[in-house]
């Protein structure tokens, strides 16, 4: 994470907080070196934004990641019924097979 991106991220992000990308970006950026501070993002992504569709898998991927499993298999499943409506397939089959794979690594 470079520092003069992470500025600019949030310089975006003050300038137009409405637009979900700003959110989105934010909190991407945050995913490695920050896990808490992009859930932050994420959450707030998945209240004021929930039809926007590119949340889902990397917030579900965090919350897997934090050892969260029943949270990420919910936006996992949220992500593919809003997939499902915006008729994006090929977000839906990743979607799945990212859930599919969270639950077979469950099983063990």
């Amino acid at each position: 994470m470079t520092t003069n991106r992470l500025t600019l991220l949030h310089q975006f992000y003050e300038e137009d907080p409405t637009d979900p990308f700003n959110g989105y970006a934010l909190a991407l950026e945050y995913v490695n070196q920050n896990p808490e501070q992009a859930q932050f993002y994420f959450d707030q992504l998945l209240t004021n934004h929930a039809n926007y569709l590119p949340t889902y898998y990397h917030a579900a991927a965090l919350y897997a990641e934090l050892q969260q499993p029943q949270q990420a298999q919910i936006l996992y499943k949220k992500g593919m019924e809003l997939a499902q409506n915006q008729q994006q397939i090929r977000t839906f089959q990743e979607l799945q097979r990212a859930l599919r794979a969270l639950e077979d690594e469950n099983e063990w």
